[in-house]
């Protein structure tokens, strides 16, 4: 979502979210957050560790462990994922030497095949998003944690689950620490959350986090089924927890104070399902509703709702495509040109690529950025002025990186930015 120089909103929000906390949340239980992008949580069972989540690379886990050898001085016996995104668990390698059980739920619904043929393109496109090309100074933030140690040279340490949940849910007692661990998708087809009944502890993985979630990843992907969403979080809800660790931001404290965060939480998302779902049956296409629609007021003014990461315009989007598919209703574009075509015949209708050139370069002066960089892509996909072109592009990119809240969204347009220019 575009505002006023929404980089400075999105660079104080990160600062309370990137220092390194080591906070007992309840005795035996650990909230590690800032030291990785993700969260991790340790519990103190009788005669071991149980870890949830990893963090993301192998460096930050071995910080981790020489915390949990100093501070608790037991051996992990247990290592629990939240889920499969890289950045919960890139540190597991670096925890293997106690041959601990690794835990995980395998996705309620499988990744569309052929999906590996993708492999190269949103690896491109989840760098720009990731902002791993960018400096520090360009890469003010992730949005939900500090930069991933990859952008610093980190590796990377994958280890496969030796335990793979296939069921909704499973109770276990692990030496001496009874735990529910349930099937809840949300952000991911194999988010589970942990329940501690001994404790009122819920670790919620990424289903939860302190800003507007990420119902749309800009690097592309599947569809994030965001009724299920609701439904995951109607769980959470039903637990009388006192603490709630998610897999980012700071841990919420009392149960007033979960049933609440939970609830708006909750009642955002519904809100942009139901309306983009109303217009939708009313003939509106997604670019209509994109426009339109954006978080009420009492959404948009909660500290834990801030389009920091993910944001309204993407997620009506993402609704669209999901529900109805590419094609708006509209005849028109069943067969539309070819984007060359196109562009010729604008451009010619434009009065000549010198005039579309020169509307640019006043959009550029009249800091209206957008509609600059879509006068450049008509001179680029007519072939036209390609060296200055993608030169004010680049400079609108950058300008629009200024006003973008999404760390994602910022991400990209200045990663986008230098691939045009170097």
């Amino acid at each position: 979502m575009l505002t006023e120089k929404g980089s400075q909103n999105l660079s104080d929000f990160t600062e309370k979210n990137s220092h390194e906390n080591y906070v007992e949340i309840t005795k035996g239980i650990w909230h590690i957050s800032g030291l990785g992008h993700s969260n991790a949580i340790c519990i103190e069972g009788n005669s071991s560790v149980i870890l949830i989540d990893t963090l993301d690379s192998f460096e930050k886990g071995k910080i981790l462990l020489q915390f949990i050898r100093e501070r608790i001085g037991k051996s992990i016996s247990t290592v629990i994922y939240t889920h499969g995104h890289p950045d919960h668990r890139g540190g597991a390698g670096a925890f293997t030497e106690s041959n601990p059980e690794i835990i995980a739920f395998a996705p309620i619904t499988p990744t569309l095949a052929k999906t590996a043929m993708l492999q190269d393109i949103q690896n491109q496109r989840g760098s720009r998003q990731f902002g791993y090309t960018l400096t520090d100074e360009e890469n003010i933030s992730q949005g939900i944690g500090r930069r991933e140690g990859i952008a610093y040279g980190e590796q990377r340490a994958f280890v496969p689950p030796t335990t793979l949940y296939q069921q909704d849910s499973v109770v276990r007692e692990i030496d001496g620490v009874n735990l529910e661990l349930i099937r809840v998708p949300g952000e991911t087809e194999d988010q589970i959350m942990i329940w501690l009944p001994d404790r009122k502890v819920l670790c919620c993985g990424d289903n939860y986090y302190g800003c507007f979630p990420n119902l749309y990843a800009i690097r592309g992907g599947q569809y994030r089924d965001l009724a299920l969403w609701l439904q995951s979080l109607d769980k959470l809800a039903a637990y009388p927890a006192e603490y709630l660790l998610p897999g980012h931001t700071a841990a919420v404290i009392g149960r007033d104070q979960i049933q609440e965060v939970l609830l708006n939480f909750r009642n955002a998302i519904d809100d942009i399902l139901t309306r983009t779902l109303q217009g939708m049956n009313l003939g509106k296409s997604a670019d209509q509703l994109a426009a339109e629609i954006v978080l009420k007021p009492e959404y948009a003014a909660l500290p834990y709702l801030g389009e920091f990461y993910g944001c309204a315009e993407w997620t009506v989007r993402a609704i669209y495509s999901a529900y109805l598919g590419w094609f708006d209703g509209n005849p028109t574009h069943l067969h539309p040109l070819p984007p060359r075509e196109k562009a010729e015949k604008t451009t010619a209708l434009m009065g000549g690529i010198q005039s579309v050139l020169d509307a640019a370069k006043k959009a550029f002066s009249m800091e209206e950025y957008q509609w600059c960089l879509e006068l450049c892509d008509l001179l680029l996909d007519a072939g036209q002025e390609i060296t200055e072109a993608k030169t004010l592009k680049a400079s609108a990119l950058r300008a629009l990186a200024e006003y973008e809240t999404s760390a994602n969204g910022r991400h990209y347009y200045i990663a986008s930015a230098k691939e045009l220019t170097e």
